[in-house]
């Protein structure tokens, strides 16, 4: 009887595990995987939800909690937590010998974690490679590529932007995003979630809302305070109740948190309640009956696909990515924001895109996982 292959999966954010959720729940149910699962950066801090709490009460055991993240939210403490992150995976790599470890997405975290495998000559595998965004995250998702040995892109163009990189095509297997199956796993309503855990104002989500969540641009982020008060500025002027999920510890974000603290304040008759976090299962629904989607994250784009949510895009945070029609991208300035988002107020829900992919995508990729072959050197395909 073979041995079990032994994989060590990387949760680094919130994000992070709401994504890889369906993948890791075949795996642990798999008698052909033995499953390792490290938590680390936001995942263990308070302020952003303490997502690693998340991942025990869903039944997954959790080998190593490794804090990595430094305050203060500004470009040379996301250089020194990638660093923190390298020396500290490296201890916890060698001390597990993994057969294959296995990343998602672009954070800042995952490229330091992704160094200390590779260097430690072990075989890297990367789910959501090849996507074109904007900031600093497309650098790092693209130095992630370089250093994988595996990869899982969530798109066809995302497969072809792998194999221009010099990727073997063997190698690349494009299969969609977890999220599809993250979408389809989702059975609750709104009236089924509890909202007691934010701050502000009592809401009713039989009513209309907003769902917002505006993330700091790294390359901009001394504009990032000025950016969310256009922001807020004009979910005042729309006058529609408004559940907002705080920002990620990227730079610039003191000055998002301070910007949303100051509205709360000065605001109190906007009915406007924030959250650190949800369960990806509370978190799609109160997506998919959302009238409109603002802000800036990817899962405005990637998750709000699925659904066909109507997304207003506020800046530059995703320049580049593929978007179904649902999405209309708008600088961050108030006066233009409320316009496109009453342009999508009236429109209402659009058709539901196949961009990302299909359910069932989890179980094709464990399947191809399981099948892999471990090697370390790799090789630049010239073409």
């Amino acid at each position: 009887m073979n041995k079990p292959i032994k994989i060590s999966a990387v949760l680094v954010d919130r994000a992070n595990y709401g994504r890889l959720k369906p993948v890791l729940n075949i795996m642990r149910n798999d008698s052909g995987v033995e499953l390792n699962l490290v938590c680390t950066g936001t995942m263990l801090l308070d302020r952003f939800g303490k997502a690693v709490d998340l991942v025990k009460n869903d039944g997954f055991g959790v080998s190593e909690e490794i804090y990595i993240e430094l305050e203060g939210s500004v470009p040379s403490t996301m250089a020194k937590s990638i660093g923190l992150a390298v020396i500290e995976l490296s201890n916890v790599f060698q001390k597990h010998s993994p057969d294959f470890v296995l990343l998602i997405g672009d954070r800042s975290e995952a490229l330091g974690v992704a160094i200390a495998a590779v260097y430690q000559n072990l075989c890297l595998i990367h789910i959501q490679g090849g996507e074109v965004t904007g900031s600093i995250d497309e650098s790092a998702r693209h130095a992630i590529t370089k250093l994988a040995h595996y990869h899982f892109p969530s798109t066809k163009q995302a497969e072809k932007n792998i194999v221009q990189m010099g990727e073997h095509k063997e190698c690349v297997f494009s299969y969609g995003c977890p999220s599809a199956d993250v979408v389809s796993n989702s059975k609750l309503t709104p009236s089924n979630i509890s909202l007691n855990m934010g701050v502000g104002s009592i809401l009713d989500l039989s009513k209309d809302y907003l769902l917002v969540l505006f993330h700091p641009v790294t390359t901009e982020c001394s504009s990032s305070e000025e950016q969310m008060i256009e922001l807020l500025g004009a979910i005042k002027k729309i006058n529609i109740q408004t559940i907002l999920i705080w920002p990620n510890i990227d730079a610039g974000s003191d000055g998002i948190s301070q910007a949303i603290r100051r509205f709360r304040e000065d605001n109190k008759h906007v009915k406007l309640r924030a959250y650190k976090n949800f369960e990806p299962e509370e978190y799609i629904p109160l997506l998919d009956n959302a009238v409109c989607a603002i802000g800036n994250s990817s899962s405005f784009i990637r998750d709000a696909s699925f659904l066909g949510v109507p997304v207003v895009l506020v800046g530059s945070r995703q320049d580049g990515r593929e978007c179904s029609d649902a999405v209309i991208r708008v600088k961050p300035k108030k006066e233009e924001i409320v316009k496109k988002v009453k342009v999508q107020l009236k429109h209402g829900k659009y058709k539901r895109s196949n961009l990302y992919g299909q359910e069932g995508v989890s179980i094709r990729i464990v399947k191809q996982i399981k099948n892999l072959k471990k090697y370390t050197q790799k090789r630049l395909v010239v073409r």
